[in-house]
């Protein structure tokens, strides 16, 4: 059950109207049937993995109180160790087993010592590395004494599983979620409006630019060994924008849908594609993760490597990078997408200005000519890297670049086997989409003005967007997020 599917919207608007007529008394019944919706949507998928689900949630519940209930050092970090066990545990099995297995094998296979160790078929479950990160986080959250552990175990389970950010994010910490949970929800019309706009955005989005997009990129990536540099170059650019439009629309529906029935989850993009360097792209991408990584990961490891001043600094952005590529994926390739990501970041630590923004001024139709350059410059360094989240290895990645830095990068594209109307329809749509982006970069999300404007309008703006959808929806294809 996605969120473009005849499925959920059936799921949702049975949900949405028994959640604020029948289960609207008291703050636990709603939490209780909220609960029960999200565990629900998620057996749908496979009811099988609901079960890991439970118990990942139960663990991590009492070894929460477990942590609050004791001033012991000792016993907090034992229960530290093994509530962060636990949870990387289920992690480490379904998404990383056979790759370490096999890169074990491919590892003594250097050494012309061939180990007969086979791999095991496992399924992957759809949100294991986000509601994974939620626990983690919440236990080290209690630890540091950032929160109070909850005792409400319906709060707590109810956080872990909550449906519209449970596949594919954000990644909403615990601290900032579950007082959320603990009030009682009143419905608001203006903000439940701000929700329907933000779905229909993140329907936009995906349906029919990313959807319409991978018509082009799925046939550039498929035959890339008979395509020409050129229109490998074509590529890269189309699934940019195809892996952008894709990810923030599923979080634009998922915000949507969160806000209509009564929260507000973590920002996770802000329009990424006008960062002016590495560093600020991050700061605008994927932030739920990267905020994840930087307070659990690289400020204890910037600490541990202070005596080691800019060089300390590096290894601990190459070290969190490298999580971060592997949280993509059991892949080499990510592997190395995270370590490129890391290396971006060495010029702006030895220049100290890895922290600095660059925002462009509010009201500037244009950037000038240096911004234009640094947001051109960067963005250039993703869609180039992006090779690595598409492609299915890092030696086709290589063939990819082999071909792509060749002459025929200066030939003029030709494209086989992609309709005409396909490609003109795909960069009328990025043109389209950018420019709406480029003018509402300083709000939350596209059409937050919206809600200043009339009834009419913003009706209109509704029917608008609704007909746009309908009328230019791509071919169906699953959410990129779902396989990470």
């Amino acid at each position: 059950m996605i969120f473009n599917s005849l499925e959920f919207i059936l799921f949702f608007v049975v949900f949405f109207s028994l959640y604020w007529s029948v289960f609207s008394k008291n703050v636990k019944l709603q939490n209780i049937f909220l609960l029960v919706g999200s565990y629900f949507f998620y057996a749908w998928w496979d009811w099988r993995f609901l079960s890991l689900l439970i118990i990942s949630s139960l663990i991590n519940y009492f070894i929460g109180i477990g942590i609050g209930n004791t001033d012991d050092e000792t016993k907090r970090t034992r229960l530290l160790w093994l509530g962060s066990f636990f949870g990387l545990l289920g992690l480490f099995y379904f998404k990383y087993f056979n790759f370490f297995i096999e890169s074990f094998v491919d590892l003594f296979s250097l050494f012309n010592i061939h180990l007969h160790i086979n791999t095991i078929k496992i399924i992957l479950p759809l949100g294991i590395s986000f509601y994974t990160f939620r626990t983690v986080s919440y236990i080290l959250d209690v630890y540091n004494e950032d929160i109070k552990p909850t005792k409400d175990i319906i709060v707590f389970f109810t956080y872990v599983a909550f449906f519209p950010t449970l596949l594919s994010g954000p990644i909403d910490k615990a601290r900032d979620f579950i007082p959320q949970l603990e009030k009682k929800k009143v419905f608001n019309y203006d903000s439940a409006m701000d929700g329907v706009r933000q779905i229909l955005l993140g329907l936009l989005k995906k349906i029919v630019i990313a959807d319409n997009i991978a018509s082009v990129t799925n046939v550039i990536f498929d035959n890339y060994q008979n395509q020409t540099g050129s229109v490998l170059l074509l590529g890269i650019f189309f699934y940019a924008i195809q892996l952008y439009a894709d990810f923030s629309g599923y979080t634009d529906m998922a915000t949507g849908f969160g806000r209509l029935i009564g929260f507000n989850v973590t920002k996770n993009f802000n329009f990424p594609f006008f960062a002016q360097n590495i560093a600020e792209f991050w700061r605008r991408w994927h932030i739920s993760l990267t905020t994840w990584l930087t307070e659990y990961v690289f400020t204890p490891l910037s600490l541990s490597f202070r005596n080691y001043h800019k060089w300390g600094l590096i290894l601990a952005i190459i070290i969190t990078f490298l999580f971060i590529g592997l949280w993509h994926g059991a892949n080499w390739k990510f592997v190395l997408y995270g370590f490129l990501h890391g290396i971006f970041f060495i010029p702006l630590i030895l220049r100290g200005t890895m922290n600095k923004n660059k925002n462009i001024e509010k009201n500037r139709v244009l950037p000038s000519m240096k911004e234009a350059t640094n947001i051109i410059g960067t963005f250039t360094l993703v869609m180039f890297s992006f090779i690595l989240i598409r492609i299915d290895s890092v030696s086709s990645a290589y063939n990819y670049y082999g071909k792509l830095f060749s002459k025929s990068l200066f030939s003029i594209p030709k494209l086989t086997g992609i309709q005409n109307t396909n490609m003109i329809l795909s960069m009328l749509f990025i043109i389209v989409f950018m420019t709406i982006e480029w003018f509402n970069r300083n709000n939350n999300y596209s059409f937050e003005k919206a809600k200043k404007l009339n009834i009419i309008f913003q009706s209109s703006l509704i029917v608008l967007l609704t007909t746009l959808i309908f009328f230019f929806a791509g071919e169906q294809q699953d959410f990129i997020y779902f396989q990470f």
